[in-house]
């Protein structure tokens, strides 16, 4: 085997199932094209359908499901690995937010944020668990945490709370599972451009403009870049890494504020 034909092994994810939230858009669907494109089968478990599909040419399976229903989650996992028959990889990219200051919060939004962004992480992470442990490929779990994670930001505390739980989680599950054939790590993205944040930047232009001062490469990153990043963590090359978290957000956060 050639040097190239090696590296290009080390990346190839043929053969891999895994499940995806969120993916029907955004960051998401990022993610799951560059994860088809690479050859793994991919399951998109999302409380809507894909409205747009163009850019998926590998192998995607929506699933209509509300990611904090614990039960119907743990019964389209069985349904899944019973049809695949293993279960490779978890990314729980799923999340949400909601704009208010903290003292006007009501319950309901609270809930809602809470448990979208980390009780469906933990939930799920610990369904699939049984099934990831016994990948021949080794099991792993990537988790999408933010820059919100590691910072405070106004108007959106909650979330914040739920992102920094997010990385505790990461690094919590990967000591317990340390022995059980899992690598749990997570991603920070920072800004990203998607469709919801160029409907909000058109609605508010400079709101954007100062995101972009704090970016050090000085522009928007694109979803496939956390794609890229979700690939080399599932990937052959990433296999001595575990109880990380990535910043893939050119550089704002060591930028500063």
């Amino acid at each position: 085997m050639g040097a190239m034909d090696y590296v290009s092994s080390l990346f190839n994810l043929e053969g891999r199932v895994g499940i995806i939230t969120g993916a029907t858009r955004g960051l998401g669907m990022g993610i799951a094209k560059v994860l088809t494109d690479a050859g793994a089968t991919v399951y998109n478990l999302s409380r809507s359908p894909r409205s747009n599909d163009e850019d998926i040419t590998g192998n995607m399976i929506d699933v209509l499901l509300d990611i904090t229903d614990k039960e119907a989650v743990k019964a389209k996992v069985l349904e899944i690995v019973e049809k695949e028959s293993h279960l490779d990889f978890l990314v729980n990219n799923a999340g949400m937010q909601y704009q208010c200051r903290a003292e006007e919060l009501d319950e309901e939004h609270f809930l809602m944020i809470e448990n979208t962004n980390q009780n469906a992480v933990f939930n799920n992470s610990c369904i699939c668990y049984t099934y990831l442990k016994e990948s021949k490929h080794v099991g792993r779990i990537i988790n999408i945490s933010s820059m919100a994670g590691h910072l405070g930001f106004s108007g959106v505390v909650p979330y914040c709370m739920t992102k920094h739980g997010v990385i505790g989680l990461t690094k919590g599950l990967a000591e317990e599972w340390k022995k059980d054939n899992i690598l749990v790590n997570s991603i920070a993205p920072g800004w990203f451009m998607t469709k919801l944040t160029t409907e909000q930047y058109a609605k508010d232009p400079a709101r954007g403009n100062r995101a972009k001062q704090k970016i050090m490469l000085g522009d928007y990153g694109k979803p496939v870049e956390i794609g890229y990043m979700a690939l080399f963590l599932l990937s052959e090359a990433s296999k001595y890494i575990t109880g990380q978290d990535f910043a893939v957000d050119g550089g704002a956060l060591v930028h500063g504020y």
